[in-house]
């Protein structure tokens, strides 16, 4: 599952700049979407180091569950930044809207069935 995680959101940072080019990285309200979720360069550089990360520690269990605890911990608190920060011009340097919100919060969760649930019998 880690790596599944980490190959989408690989292909999510990569595909992000082919909607938002390498200009104005920390603009707070770009009404550029991918898939509905606002994005500007800085958001995208944050989804290919996310990615990244999964593709580098999904092959151990330990690794795993590492990317599924940061997953759930950088989400987690993601999501409650996002909470303020969608009204908020000020603090949105992500350029985050509702729907990042609920996305972020999907990740999390999915963080932390990554970092608990048992391991795949073989």
């Amino acid at each position: 599952m880690a790596l599944l995680v980490g190959l989408a959101f690989t292909v999510a940072g990569v595909a992000g700049f082919f909607v938002t080019g390498f200009e104005d990285w920390f603009d707070r309200s770009t009404g550029e979407t991918l898939l509905g979720l606002e994005i500007n360069p800085l958001h995208n550089v944050v989804h290919l180091v996310i990615g990244l990360g999964g593709l580098a520690l999904w092959w151990t269990l330990s690794g795993a569950r590492t990317y599924g605890l940061l997953l759930f911990l950088g989400y987690g608190a993601t999501f409650v930044y996002g909470l303020f920060a969608v009204e908020n011009r000020e603090i949105n340097f992500l350029s985050l809207n509702s729907a990042d919100n609920w996305f972020h919060l999907g990740s999390a969760i999915v963080g932390l069935v990554i970092a608990v649930l048992p391991p795949r019998r073989r």
